[in-house]
């Protein structure tokens, strides 16, 4: 599975408006309902399940990047949406750093393989350094489509 696969290319933010970590996780949900991607789902319902999901352990995994995810009935495939920030979000970061590249994810209930192998995709890519360097200097959609060409290029190597 390749990141070009998952991540909805049209709902990448690349300069979030929101500071505080549940404001990104509403801003990258209707991201991706704006793409009319999963249209039927209720954006409040899946931002709480997110938010509940976040609450039980904090998926700001340190180095500056967090991937919010969450297993949802109402998804039919796995799909991911960037969001990136300059000035940083307090994800409540292992590391207690601020966060400056989110990778939301969702997936389908019923389909815990997709799931570990879209994590898997994500996780993968995000312990590369230059990857992460890359996604913090982003200033426009196109940069971060370019980061995960080149990121797909090189896993495929």
């Amino acid at each position: 599975m390749k990141l070009a696969d998952i991540v909805c290319v049209g709902a990448i933010i690349p300069q979030l408006e929101s500071r505080e970590r549940d404001g990104v996780i509403h801003e990258l949900i209707q991201a991706l309902l704006k793409n009319k991607k999963h249209a039927k789902i209720d954006p409040k319902a899946l931002a709480k399940a997110v938010i509940k999901r976040e609450n039980e352990a904090s998926t700001g995994i340190g180095k500056g990047v967090a991937v919010p995810h969450v297993k949802h009935e109402a998804v039919t495939e796995p799909i991911a949406v960037v969001g990136c920030s300059s000035e940083g979000i307090d994800f409540i970061s292992l590391d207690k750093q601020p966060v400056y590249s989110v990778f939301l994810l969702l997936s389908p209930a019923d389909e815990p393989d997709k799931h570990l192998q879209a994590m898997e995709t994500i996780f993968r890519n995000l312990q590369k350094d230059d990857f992460r360097r890359f996604l913090r200097q982003v200033r426009n959609r196109e940069d971060v489509i370019e980061a995960i060409k080149d990121a797909d290029e090189s896993s495929a190597e």
